[in-house]
């Protein structure tokens, strides 16, 4: 099922929504260290936090160009880096920069930085994807803007 967006005014949105949005405005701007602490300084449960984190956008931020930075252990045999990379190619991502560590007892880490204005869904559900390919033993995003 395809998702669906809604424009919104901001006086009509629950404050769970408002206060995910403020808190990580303060996370962006560098005036809070984790979401502890940017929940805390809002009013705001991490629960809650993290239940709106991924889905909640300025109207101006969704115009641009979005990009995200994950991050990967991949087991060091043939083909796993591959796979992922098909994945993200097929999922419409588009790959800006990759970095491979150097295998150490039997685990490369992977970070990738892609475009994904285009996916043909969730960010949260390539992740999936990707956790679910043989030799991926972690996958997690560590940026967003």
């Amino acid at each position: 099922m395809a998702e669906q967006y809604y424009v919104v005014r901001e006086d009509l949105l629950p404050d769970g929504i408002l206060k995910t949005e403020q808190a990580k405005e303060l996370l962006r701007r560098g005036e809070a260290a984790t979401v502890h602490e940017a929940a805390e300084k809002v009013g705001l449960s991490r629960s809650a936090f993290y239940k709106y984190k991924d889905g909640v956008y300025p109207l101006e931020q969704t115009s641009r160009e979005r990009m995200a930075t994950l991050s990967m252990d991949l087991e060091h045999r043939s083909g796993v880096l591959s796979k992922v990379l098909g994945m993200l190619a097929s999922s419409e991502g588009n790959v800006l920069t990759i970095s491979q560590s150097i295998p150490m007892q039997g685990l490369a880490n992977v970070v990738v930085s892609l475009d994904v204005s285009g996916l043909s869904g969730p960010l949260s559900d390539l992740v999936g994807q990707l956790k679910a390919i043989d030799g991926v033993k972690r996958t997690h995003i560590v940026g967003r803007s």
